[in-house]
């Protein structure tokens, strides 16, 4: 299925946001390229993630509260679109993170 941004507006997080990440792995347009006309289909085996506000293109840190495990990725959607989560992964960022079997984790996220 495909899904298309309508425009958010952001907020820049400055200090470390703390929540649940979730991951998905659905082929979708990404949404940074719409509004340029340079529309990327989705790579769920690339390292990226999904956050509501942030600018895509942002770079994070997200690391695991429960495991300490940490990766670091680009914002190249919007999403999650849940309530109660902050960041949905691509399923390439969340096997890094050990999340494929149990789909959600605690996590906290910074901006770099």
């Amino acid at each position: 299925s495909l899904v298309y941004l309508i425009s958010t507006p952001y907020k820049d997080i400055k200090a470390a946001e703390h929540g649940i990440a979730s991951y998905y792995h659905e082929g979708q347009y990404i949404a940074c390229g719409v509004k340029h006309g340079k529309s990327k289909v989705y790579d769920p085996d690339g390292i990226s993630a999904a956050h509501k506000t942030l600018p895509c293109g942002t770079k994070v840190k997200v690391t695991r509260k429960d495991t300490g495990k940490s990766i670091v990725l680009t914002i190249t959607d919007r999403g999650p679109y849940i309530p109660g989560r902050i960041i949905d992964l691509s399923r390439g960022a969340a096997k890094k993170m050990d999340m494929l079997n149990i789909g959600i984790a605690p996590v906290t996220v910074a901006k770099l």
